[in-house]
C-alpha cells in the first residue's frame, strides 16, 4: 500500500483537526509514493526503536509522541534527536505522529482509558471538531481600515490564507466605526490627517478567519497592505465547535459511572486495565463512593479545571502543587506514569489499523519501546 493511501486510513482514525493547536501531528518524514509493507507502532521513537524498525525492515514508524516537536536547525549525528531523524531518512523509513488527535478521537486513547473504569456515560472534557470547521486551531483576525482601503487589505489577507470557510474564499465581515489618533510631530507621517493633531477618521472593522499555521503570514500581509504606519489589529483564538452529529470527540473524558464504586475498586480496575502493579494515589479525607471520574492520557492536569465536579481524576502525571490543590478541593488524584497511560493502547491501535488495511500491511508493536525509567 502506498504511504499516501495509508495516511488517509491513519487520519480517518485520528483526524488532524482534533489535535491541539500546539501539537505537531502528521507526517514528519517520508515519501508519500513509498510502498509500505511493514509498519511499527511505538510511543517514543528512540534509537533502540529505530534499530528495531530497521531490523524488521519496516517502511513506516508511527510514533505517538512527535519526534520533531521543535524545529531542527540542523541535521547531524551529534545530537540524539537529529541522529534519529537522520538515520531514519537514510534507511528510507517514514515517520508519522498522531499524538493528541489520537487522544481526542472516538475509540482513541482516552476512550480506551475510560473503558477500563466501569460502565457509565462518557463525554469529552473539551469537545473538539473532527470536520475542521471554524475553531479547530483557528483565529479571528480583526483590523480597522479606512474605507477606501478595505478591499485592498481584504485581498491581501485572503492571499495569505485568511477568509477560507469550506469551499468559500475571501469571507469577511465589516462594520462601520470611527478611529481616532494623534501622531507625534517628529516621528509620524499619518496616511490620513496631520501629525500633532487629534484626528477622527471613518473606518471599517474588518474580520476574517485564519488557521493558526498561517497567522504570522497573514499579519505580515496586513502590515504590508494597510495604509497606516502602525495598523491596529486584534487576534482572537477560537474554541473548537463539536462536529455535526458527533459530540463524543475532544480532549479528556469524564465518566459518570452507572454504579458508584469505592476508590479502591477504581484503583484495582485501572491496574488491571493498564497491567501495572502500582499507582500513585492522593486521596482527600472522608472520600465516599466515586461516581464521576475525569481522565486524560499523558500529562492531563490542565484539564482538571474544565472537568467540572469530579470525585477522582486519573492521568499519567501532574505537578505536585496541582495534586495538592485537587485534594484540598475534595478530588482524589490517580497517577499511573506518563507513558503508562498511552503505551498499553498500542495493541488496540494495531488491531484497528489492521482492520482497515487487511493483509496489505504488517503491523507490529515495538518491543524496544519502554518508559525512560525502564532503560538500563
Amino acid at each position: 500500500m502506498k504511504l499516501a493511501n495509508l495516511l488517509s486510513t491513519i487520519q480517518a482514525l485520528a483526524p488532524h483537526p482534533l489535535a491541539e493547536p500546539w501539537d505537531q501531528v502528521g507526517l514528519h518524514l517520508g515519501d508519500p509514493d513509498r510502498a509500505v509493507k511493514t509498519a511499527l507502532l511505538c510511543i517514543d521513537l528512540t534509537e533502540q526503536v529505530l534499530q528495531e524498525a530497521i531490523a524488521q525492515r519496516a517502511q513506516l514508524v508511527i510514533a505517538y509522541h512527535p519526534p520533531i516537536f521543535k524545529p531542527l536547525d540542523r541535521l547531524t549525528t551529534e545530537d540524539p534527536k537529529q541522529r534519529i531523524i537522520f538515520r531514519a531518512a537514510r534507511a528510507n523509513i517514514a515517520v508519522y505522529s498522531p499524538h493528541t488527535a489520537l487522544d481526542a478521537a472516538r475509540g482513541g486513547v482516552n476512550d480506551w482509558l475510560a473503558s477500563g473504569l466501569g460502565k457509565g456515560e462518557v463525554h469529552p472534557i473539551k469537545p473538539g471538531s473532527a470536520d475542521g470547521g471554524p475553531g479547530s486551531g483557528s483565529y479571528k483576525l480583526v483590523t480597522f481600515v479606512p474605507e477606501a482601503s478595505v478591499d485592498a487589505v481584504r485581498s491581501a489577507l485572503a492571499g495569505a490564507g485568511a477568509g477560507q470557510i469550506g469551499n468559500y474564499s475571501e469571507c469577511s465581515f465589516t462594520s462601520q466605526g470611527q478611529g481616532t489618533f494623534r501622531g507625534d510631530t517628529r516621528f509620524t507621517h499619518p496616511a490620513v490627517g496631520k501629525a500633532g493633531r487629534f484626528e477622527s477618521v471613518p473606518e471599517r472593522r474588518l474580520e476574517m478567519l485564519i488557521p493558526g499555521s498561517l497567522l504570522a503570514q497573514a499579519v505580515l500581509a496586513l502590515r504590508q497592505a494597510h495604509p497606516y504606519e502602525e495598523p491596529a489589529f486584534d487576534v482572537y483564538p477560537l474554541q473548537p465547535v463539536p462536529a455535526s452529529g458527533d459530540t463524543q470527540v475532544g480532549q479528556g473524558r469524564v465518566v459518570t459511572l452507572d454504579r458508584p464504586a469505592s476508590l479502591t475498586t477504581i484503583i484495582n480496575r485501572i491496574k488491571a486495565h493498564l497491567k501495572v502493579k502500582t499507582l500513585e494515589v492522593a486521596s482527600p479525607a472522608g472520600l465516599g463512593k466515586v461516581h464521576r471520574i475525569g481522565l486524560c492520557a499523558g500529562a492531563g492536569g490542565s484539564l482538571l479545571a474544565d472537568a467540572g465536579r469530579v470525585d477522582a481524576f486519573f492521568t499519567g502525571e501532574m505537578r505536585h502543587h496541582d495534586v495538592l490543590d485537587a485534594v484540598s478541593r475534595g478530588t482524589a488524584v490517580i497517577l499511573a506514569g506518563h507513558t503508562q497511560t498511552e503505551r498499553p493502547y498500542l495493541p488496540t491501535y494495531r488491531r484497528r489499523l489492521a482492520g482497515e488495511t487487511g493483509k496489505a500491511v504488517r503491523w507490529l508493536v515495538s518491543k524496544a519501546d519502554r518508559p525512560p525509567s525502564a532503560f538500563r
